[in-house]
């Protein structure tokens, strides 16, 4: 993690968040800034939110009503912050983390070249330092990289014929070793993908909230006509 990355205010409250230690839950959203890298985000903890994104905090304001501690996640002030910083929001994730362990648990993965797994081609999107892991049957990829204010984050995918058998959460805990010690391993899961979010709190990860991240500037218009399709 960078100095700049280190030193932004959503890196800290996700490293305290991930110590057990969260902000108040009064009700705040918070303006913080976008985080070092291509990423902006909306990040909820309880009855907090973050908005980290180049946006003025009175224009935040305008837009949620002051007792709907739903609003910041609501799709009318997604589409309209996705707006204003010229971003595309992108799908509602459950946040998890878990701490590192032995580093013996990471003896059960070996390294994978590069990778045109549609997981991998994903992370290239939204993470940098990608390592890519696998078991040594080669039955799943485990990717490991620094994504959202420079933490690091893990995403899995197993190959269809050898789900339900326990694979996710025995890689998952092995992941868990590759970080040096103390280091928080963060992972965000689709609320609806209950088999994973099963795989990942069995592994040890506990949930600290959920978050929406807006990615790479959309092109911007020229303003040319553009010719009728055919």
């Amino acid at each position: 993690m960078s100095a700049s990355e280190a030193a932004h205010p959503l890196s800290r409250l996700l490293r305290d968040a991930a110590a057990g230690r969260f902000p108040p839950p009064d009700g705040t959203v918070t303006v913080v800034g976008q985080p070092p890298g291509h990423l902006a985000a909306v990040v909820a903890f309880t009855a907090h939110h973050v908005v980290a994104a180049d946006v003025d905090p009175g224009e935040v304001a305008d837009r949620l009503a002051p007792a709907d501690l739903s609003a910041p996640l609501s799709a009318p002030f997604l589409l309209w912050l996705g707006e204003r910083i010229g971003r595309e929001a992108g799908s509602l994730d459950a946040v998890l983390v878990a701490s590192s362990t032995d580093r013996a648990d990471a003896e059960a993965l070996v390294d994978l070249d590069g990778s045109d797994h549609p997981r991998v081609l994903r992370a290239h999107r939204y993470r940098g330092d990608l390592r890519l892991l696998s078991d040594r049957q080669r039955r799943a990829v485990v990717v490991i990289g620094r994504g959202l204010a420079g933490r690091w984050e893990v995403s899995l995918e197993i190959d269809p014929s050898q789900r339900g058998a326990g694979l996710g959460r025995s890689l998952l805990s092995a992941a868990r070793g590759v970080l040096p010690p103390g280091e928080p391993l963060f992972a965000q899961v689709a609320p609806g993908n209950a088999a994973s979010l099963r795989a990942f709190l069995a592994a040890g990860f506990v949930p600290i909230g959920a978050e929406v991240l807006f990615g790479e500037p959309r092109p911007q218009d020229t303003g040319r006509p553009q010719a009728a399709k055919r």
